[in-house]
């Protein structure tokens, strides 16, 4: 038996204490870094007599949030995979948690998101643009996955039917990461072109260090999520062999005392 806080999968190659040490020290660091240090966009527009820029900010942790989340994501789609050659059902335990934390991550993906376009362009929203709703509607596939999910009963055809599933969602993750570069309303702006980037060095720095705090942490959550559900699943099959062989045991004494 494996360790249960060991995942077979690309997280597994973090360990666990050094991926909650690097979430622990570089999500706070990139915070203090993002709103005390690293310069305001120098992009603005005014509001009365205020000039609204420091919203800017929330770039730090928007946009690693939706690298987590991608990663989350592949983390499910490849262990579905590996279910669907191997058959282990720790895969398909690990593929749930990939796209749990992904919704999870894909919902705080939304809301900053929506608190950016609110204070910088007043709309929650823009339907107009491809980026947007590309994410939108892999999270909301995603989310769906849970419905297909539960309305099967546990076993071999629910594991192979959210497999399929988790599988196919994950053709929308390159699509939205790519999306930006074809909209045509540049709400989100292109800071990197093939002729470089205009970018200080103090907007590097701190966008680096939010990205790594980010991934660290889904790594964290994939593997504590994972940790946790086959904690649960052994103690359930260990309870159960219990209980088996008490009543191999109880069965042997009653035809031994009629015998």
């Amino acid at each position: 038996m494996q360790p249960v806080f060991a995942p077979r999968t690309t997280s597994a190659r973090v360990s666990p204490r050094l991926a909650i040490i690097l979430a622990a020290v570089l999500v706070p660091l990139a915070l203090v870094l993002a709103f005390a240090w690293a310069p305001l966009d120098t992009i603005s527009f005014d509001r009365g007599a205020v000039q609204y820029n420091f919203p800017q900010k929330i770039f730090y942790v928007h946009v690693p949030l939706a690298m987590a989340a991608y990663l989350a994501f592949f983390s499910g789609a490849w262990n579905a995979v590996l279910y669907l050659i191997k058959g282990d059902e720790d895969y398909d335990v690990r593929s749930y948690a990939g796209v749990h934390s992904g919704v999870v991550l894909g919902t705080l993906v939304l809301i900053t998101g929506s608190l950016w376009a609110k204070v910088s362009w007043g709309t929650w929203w823009q339907w107009g643009d491809r980026q947007l709703l590309v994410f939108l509607t892999l999270y909301l596939f995603y989310s769906a996955y849970f419905v297909l999910r539960f309305s099967i009963d546990a076993g071999r055809s629910r594991a192979r039917a959210s497999a399929i599933y988790a599988v196919l969602g994950v053709a929308l993750v390159p699509l939205s990461f790519f999306a930006i570069r074809i909209s045509n309303t540049l709400i989100h702006p292109i800071v990197i072109t093939p002729a470089g980037d205009n970018l200080p060095g103090a907007v590097w720095i701190t966008f680096f260090v939010s990205l790594v705090g980010f991934a660290a942490l889904a790594i964290v959550m994939l593997q504590l999520e994972v940790a946790a559900k086959l904690r649960h699943a052994r103690g359930y099959a260990a309870t159960d062999e219990r209980g088996a062989a008490q009543e191999v045991a109880a069965t042997e004494a009653r035809e031994t005392a009629h015998a």
